[in-house]
């Protein structure tokens, strides 16, 4: 499922990477099958302490982080905040089937978005290409920069 360790070399890729960070197996394999058959790039990670350790491998290609906010340890909150110290203008995806999960929505920043589950694909592609058009790739600015 999710590699225990995370590339250190810049691979270019011409198809948006995602950083998908799901604790509960089953979605987070259908979620990867789901992004892979729509053309999109995924590094799994199955908590904020993997996810730190994938972003901190593959920063500059990493287009979206989609996170679950119920994670073990810290959660998807806490690694979105901890991200967004890292990178300001990073999209983030937050997902939550809890309408309690902690997250006000009508106060997260302009780079971060939610979409409740349960979502069908559709709904699940079209959230992340209307992202992924409002936000300016990750990977685009690091090679201009």
């Amino acid at each position: 499922m999710a590699p225990k360790s995370f590339p250190r070399t810049r691979v270019r890729r011409t198809q948006p990477t995602i950083l998908l960070v799901e604790d509960e197996p089953f979605v987070l394999d259908a979620t990867c099958r789901i992004l892979q058959s729509a053309g999109f790039f995924v590094l799994p990670a199955v908590d904020a302490q993997e996810a730190m350790q994938a972003y901190d491998g593959s920063a500059p290609e990493i287009d979206l982080v989609m996170t679950d906010l119920g994670l073990p340890g810290r959660s998807g909150l806490q690694l979105a905040q901890d991200l967004r110290r890292c990178s300001p203008s990073l999209a983030i995806l937050m997902t939550s089937g809890y309408a309690e999960a902690g997250c006000d929505i009508d106060s997260l920043d302009a780079h971060t978005y939610y979409l409740a589950k349960p979502y069908c694909r559709g709904t699940l592609i079209e959230k992340i290409a209307q992202i992924l058009a409002a936000v300016p790739m990750q990977r685009a600015a690091a090679q201009n920069g």
